[in-house]
Formats: structure tokens, sequence, C-alpha cells
């Protein structure tokens, strides 16, 4: 427990507000021994807490010096005052001189430079990133050239302020959400990094070091300030914050484009990434988008009262008129191939909501004595109710050719709507081309159960809690599929195998559903040989592994 605990003002909750957590020490020790190589090596804290990185700075500082009453002095900013006392104090004890201002780090005079800036910045959502402190954050940004979008979350105007108030030839380390790697926000910062660093390493973890964060983090370790370009990373793997000690070589990674996605980086070798740049590069592999157009679900703002199952339906006498066609909350029933009426049925029969309410503009009775019972119950106070012209009438969204799962322990699935459903914001649609309607509707959920699109997911989707793949709208559209013109070519090889690919998704047999369509899309097709085709499987097994072993709690 620390110090910053025990105060009764700064309580957890308030400090996942601000985006604090504690580091582990093995972390903390790890960054002040890479960062700090000299006794006058000056060292800053950009969001300190309760400065154990300053403390551990001490510790480096006076086992670099000759001087045994060496007091080495730290500087730091924190915004949270009790935090600061507390940090000064710890420095202290450690044998150092405290230099902790209380103030807004995107405030600070940068006009001194430091040799190293270390620490874990606070990480806050962009939706709770707001007001003075996202407008001073991204104002610093921008004096480094740097434009951050409204979508960035507090860390990443972080990175570019530590580095600014770095010496030519300084030295950041950071430890930093896994979004670094992936999300689009981040785009800028991973431009900047290459661009003014002479070297970077990335230390990846294959156990969640913060559980109570619920995020994936890596470590960033970016040398030579203002001595840059680089044109490559090297990328470390270590098990958990104690595998530091232990950290092997790395291996250099050279991303085509820096401001590209960095998932994957260092873990998926040439040999699986080669056949997949092939196939794009020969127009045999194309993204979703130019298939179609994946969108959001609906939002209703409280589906336990809008999602209906047909006994409840039947409880409450509302009308068919006044009822759509749902595809039930959330996705375990889209592991197969299509979503039929008779499935939709089976569903209903177990329980699952699979209708709508959606009354008339004049409701029966029936519809509005429910209305008057959801008003009574509070529904309407819903945040997306209230926006609502009419709360009860949620805003519709047309019924799509695919369904598509966005949050996932395996893979993300396309299924065939026959169904004709509406779907909820749990699932995303998607809306096939004219020219291609037909066809992605009817073969493509099988053609994309292929290893090339597999080994992709992982590389576009974002990791969350408990180990789930998600894939947002815009990542949907960059996930690689087969494209028209091959499904086309192997449509009765697809078809042939439908009814085997079926049965091994209903057994849960996802892998073994997976190379009958290898076989009949890539293989007999000569498109990859076999010894490729196992690099590919090789690296979609190590990524899909790393994700869920992060997301296991210990």
């Amino acid at each position: 427990m620390t110090l910053a605990s025990l105060n009764p003002a700064d309580s957890p909750e308030l400090r996942k507000l601000r985006g604090a957590f504690f580091t582990p020490q093995p972390i903390v020790r790890f960054i002040a021994d890479w960062a700090l190589r000299d006794a006058t090596d000056a060292v800053f804290e950009p969001s300190a807490g309760d400065a154990e990185f300053l403390v551990q700075s001490v510790r480096r500082l006076r086992e670099l010096s000759d001087d045994p009453a060496f007091e080495p002095t730290v500087h730091g900013v924190e915004i949270h005052k009790h935090s600061a006392q507390v940090g000064r104090s710890r420095v202290r004890e450690a044998g150092g001189r405290p230099r902790i201002q209380v103030d807004d780090f995107f405030m600070v005079d940068s006009t001194r430079k430091y040799e190293a800036a270390i620490g874990n910045p606070p990480y806050v959502r962009y939706q709770d990133w707001s007001g003075l402190a996202r407008l001073r954050s991204r104002e610093a940004a921008l004096r480094a050239g740097v434009s951050l979008t409204g979508l960035a979350s507090s860390w990443a105007a972080f990175v570019i302020q530590g580095s600014s108030i770095l010496r030519d030839g300084g030295r950041l380390g950071l430890v930093l959400p896994a979004e670094l790697l992936s999300v689009n926000y981040a785009a800028p910062v991973r431009r900047f990094l290459f661009d003014h660093f002479r070297s970077l390493e990335i230390v990846l973890f294959e156990e969640q070091v913060f559980p109570e964060a619920e995020a994936d983090v890596v470590l960033l370790l970016a040398d030579g300030y203002n001595l840059g370009p680089t044109d490559h990373a090297t990328i470390r793997q270590a098990k958990n914050a104690a595998g530091l000690a232990d950290l092997e070589i790395g291996m250099q990674w050279a991303p085509v484009d820096p401001a590209g996605k960095w998932t994957g980086a260092g873990l998926v070798s040439p040999a699986a990434t080669m056949p997949l740049a092939r196939l794009t590069a020969g127009k045999s592999f194309i993204d979703l988008e130019s298939w179609g157009d994946t969108t959001l679900g609906m939002v209703t703002g409280n589906n336990r009262y809008f999602a209906l199952s047909p006994a409840r339906i039947k409880e409450l006498g509302i009308h068919r008129n006044e009822l759509l066609r749902l595809s039930p909350p959330g996705s375990s029933h889209l592991r197969g191939l299509v979503l039929s009426d008779d499935m939709l049925k089976r569903l209903g029969r177990e329980g699952k909501a699979t209708r709508m309410f959606y009354p008339a503009a004049e409701p029966s009775a029936e519809a509005q004595a429910y209305i008057d019972a959801g008003h009574a119950a509070g529904v309407d106070q819903a945040y997306k109710c209230q926006v609502r012209k009419t709360w009860y009438r949620v805003p519709l969204v047309a019924p799509a050719d695919l369904l598509l799962t966005c949050m996932n322990a395996d893979t993300p699935r396309l299924t065939t709507n026959l169904a004709g459903v509406r779907h909820l914001n749990s699932i995303h649609g998607v809306y096939l081309k004219d020219d291609v309607r037909e066809l992605g509707r009817e073969l493509l959920p099988l053609a994309s159960l292929n290893s090339i699109t597999l080994l992709n997911a992982e590389m576009v989707g974002r990791t969350y809690g408990g180990g789930i793949l998600k894939l947002e709208p815009k990542e949907a559209d960059q996930w690689t599929m087969p494209s028209p013109e091959l499904v086309r070519s192997r449509a009765d090889e697809l078809r042939s195998i439908r009814d085997k690919v079926a049965r091994k998704l209903k057994a849960g047999q996802l892998i073994a559903a997976v190379r009958l369509v290898d076989q009949a899309l890539l293989l007999d097709t000569g498109h990859l040989a076999l010894e490729e085709i196992e690099h590919v499987r090789a690296a979609h097994a190590e990524l899909t592994r790393r994700r869920t072993t992060r997301g296991r709690r210990g």
C-alpha cells in the first residue's frame, strides 16, 4: 500500500478518474536503469503521482555517483496536491532533493531541458479527457507540430510534451497503453516517434500487468531525441513485470508506414506477412470496405426494455405491428454462416429477445401501457432516450446483408442475415455493394474463414479486457477479405464444403473449418504453398495466444 492510498481524500475511484495507476516496481526500476546513464543526468517525471519513478531515479543516480553523500535533485510535476506532498517526502527519504511542483504538465515552462523524461502518464479516455485539460494538451502537441484528433486519450499528448522537454539526444521512457500500436488517433504519435528519435524500443508483455486498469500496456524506450529519424524499432517481449530482469535481445521491425498500425509488430514473422502482402498486392485479397459499408447497430438506451422475447410479448399483449424482427442482444448466436428464419424462431423459443418494441405513432392500448410502465421505471431518463424526440421510438438502422461480430473471444465472424433482422450496437452490419451483394450474401461468410483473414483480424483489431478482440467499423473496413473475383472463381468449390464447414462451426471446431476453406480457396488454387500457410497459421495462433494470455487475471 502506498502513502497516497492512506489519504481519505484520495480514493481508488478518484485515482481512476484522473488515470492514476500505481506502476509495478520492476517496471519502474527497469525504465530508470535504462534512461539514466550518468550521475549528472537531469530527470523529469511528467505525472509524478507518489513519485515512484523519481524515487528509483534517486537510487539509480546515487549508484552512478562516486560520492556516497550524493543527493541528486530530481524534477517532476503532479496535478494532485496530496500526491505531490507524498512524492516529495518519498524522494527525501530515498536520499534525493525533490523539485515537484503542483501544476498541469501542459502548463509547465519547458525552457529547461532534461536528459530523461520517464513515467506512467495518466490514461484517461477521450470521453473524460475534456474541457480545459484537453485544450491545453492539444495546444502543447500543436506547438511540437503534432495535430491530435478529438478522439485522442490523455497519454498521446503526454508523449509529445514529454519529448519536448528533452535535450537533444535525450531519452523518453514511458509506460503506455497498447493503444499506441493500433488506434487510429495515435497515428501522428507513431510518426512523431520515428521522425524525432534515433532509436526506438517497444517492450511487450504476454500477461496483463495492470489488471485494475483493464488495459494492456507497452513500454516505450525512445533514445536520441532530435537525432532521428529512424527506420525501425526493436521489439522485445517479457512474460510479465518480473520478466524484465531476463529480457532477451529483441528483433528489428521496420514498418512500411510509421503512422500505420503497429499491431503484430515484431510478433508476425516475415514468413507470415509476405503471403499476406503478396495476395493483397495481386488483388486476390482486398479490404472489407471494397465489398461494402460497415456500420454500427441501433442504440436503444435500454436493451432490457426495448428487446423482447416472444414469451414477454405474449405476456404484454403487444401487437405484431408494433414490433420489429431483431438479432438478439449479444453475438453468441452468430457463430455460424447464416441467421435464418428457423434459427430466429428457435432463439425465440429459448427465451431470447427476437423482437424490438417499436410502437406506432398512435400506440395501441397495450403499447401505451408498456410505455407508461417504462416511464414509471425511469427508462425515459436514460441519456439516449432523453435526446430522442419520442423517447420510446428507437432510431432505426436498416437490416444489413451481413452481421459482423465486433467482440470476439476467438475471431470476428460474418453471418448472412437471411432472416432480414435489424441489429443492435452489440454487433455491426455490413451493407454490400450492389454488384457483389448476391455473391457476398451467399459466400463471403464462408470464404472469410481462411487463415489469411483470421491473421489479419488480429492485426487490425484491438484487445479489450478479458482478452477480447474488438473490431470497430473503421477497423473492419481495413480487414482483409478474399476478393469477389477469387470468391467467384472458387464458388463451386466453396459450395461443396459449405455443409461440412457449418457442421464444424456448430461443433465449435473453428480451426478445422478454416482448414477446409484454406484448401478450397488457397491451396488447391496454388495461391499459397502448404509451407506458407503453415507460417500464417502459426502467426495467427501466436497472436491469439498472447491476446488471451494477457486477458487472464492472476
